[in-house]
């Protein structure tokens, strides 16, 4: 197998890298993180000017028609560059919920408005259960007369205050992955209210979505009623897939900052990168982003591939990826001393961002135990 990227992939990051640098370097992320929405409709209008919105879109719904691995190229750089606002929550979770789950009808809908920065979706799924499997789906979707009624409360749902409609996980069924379907509920729908949430990761917006006798017709049903679960779970994993690699960027970035600063900062006449204690922690950091990178190709490829291990892939790949960032965040640190732990310095932009993306989607405990499921241990 080739782990290489090709020359448009190459291409691609490339071009990410220089529009990050020049449109978002780290004062736009400090000004943008202390705003609501996080993102700007200027910036967020290049983004889509890029392609970068569509970008697993398929060309059918004015998308690129491009795969996971070429996504992983861009959530990598987006990641070295902690880019803030609704990026991920519109592409990997509302987008892909529609896509994965909708009807024709909803993909010609939603799909181009979303590729040409017109429309952001997000979705809801966790509760106040905290549990990730089906079970934690409790929130009533109750059907009369073609009208379903929502009513629950959705925890930790990504930019829901800036969404234009949110995929909604109920539970109109029997317990169990069987009774699960996915709603598209509209902003602005009555009973619906969302709150912002304080977040130590402050260029990622989570909310609070309560659903208090939200009437949807049945057009608003993504795909058929009881088969959400099967979507979700491959919108969780694709997802989870994408989160890595943007774990890897900001290892990537903690990583170079660290090597850069060893090289300058002198201490008893001479650069601290030439003791052997720095040289022997660079040299472990060295070795868990190559490892995040390895493990996360492998998943993006499974899942592009369809191959059944997949599932396996993609929790694998978080559940390293999770530690090796925290890992790494926090070793870029304490090798930088005392100026690494201000807050002009921006090394607690990433930290805080693998502190929040570590349990995103589950930490590392909840995948390892996964992964004994999943290969029956």
């Amino acid at each position: 197998m080739n782990f290489g990227f090709n020359e448009e992939q190459e291409m691609l990051r490339s071009t990410a890298r220089k529009f990050l640098e020049n449109e978002c370097p780290s004062e736009v992320v400090r000004k943008l993180m202390d705003t609501p929405e996080g993102m700007t409709p200027a910036l967020w209008g290049k983004l889509a000017e890029q392609g970068w919105l569509g970008l697993i879109t398929p060309e059918a719904y004015d998308g690129m028609g491009l795969g996971l691995v070429d996504l992983v190229v861009l959530m990598e750089e987006m990641g070295r560059a902690v880019v803030p606002g609704p990026y991920f929550s519109t592409v990997l979770l509302g987008g892909l919920g529609i896509l994965e789950a909708g009807t024709e009808a909803q993909k010609k809908e939603w799909l181009p408005k979303i590729a040409a920065g017109e429309k952001r979706v997000t979705l809801a799924w966790m509760e106040p259960s905290a549990q990730l499997g089906p079970e934690g789906v409790t929130l009533a979707a109750a059907e009369k007369g073609g009208t379903f009624t929502l009513s629950g409360t959705k925890l930790f749902v990504p930019d829901a205050h800036t969404a234009d409609a949110v995929v909604v996980a109920a539970r109109t069924g029997k317990p169990g992955a069987e009774g699960i379907s996915l709603f598209l509920v509209p902003k602005g729908a009555k009973g619906l209210a969302v709150t912002l949430l304080p977040t130590m990761d402050q260029t990622r917006k989570l909310c609070e979505v309560t659903l208090k006798d939200v009437a949807v017709g049945g057009d608003a049903v993504l795909g058929a009623t009881g088969s959400g679960w099967k979507a979700l779970s491959r919108v969780l994993d694709r997802a989870t897939v994408a989160l890595c690699a943007e774990m890897c960027g900001g290892a990537q970035k903690v990583l170079d900052m660290t090597v850069e600063y060893a090289k300058i900062r002198q201490a008893f006449g001479r650069p601290i990168g030439s003791f052997q204690g720095v040289k022997h922690k660079a040299a472990d950091m060295l070795v868990d982003v190559e490892n995040s990178k390895s493990i996360t190709y492998y998943a993006a490829w499974a899942m592009d591939e369809g191959v059944a291990e997949g599932p396996l892939a993609a929790s694998m790949a978080k559940a390293y990826v999770s530690d090796a960032y925290r890992k790494v965040s926090a070793a870029g640190i304490q090798l930088h001393g005392g100026i690494g732990f201000t807050w002009e310095h921006d090394l607690h932009l990433y930290f805080k961002r693998a502190k929040g993306s570590e349990f995103t989607f589950g930490d590392a405990t909840y995948h390892r135990e996964r992964v004994a499921q999943l290969v029956n241990l």
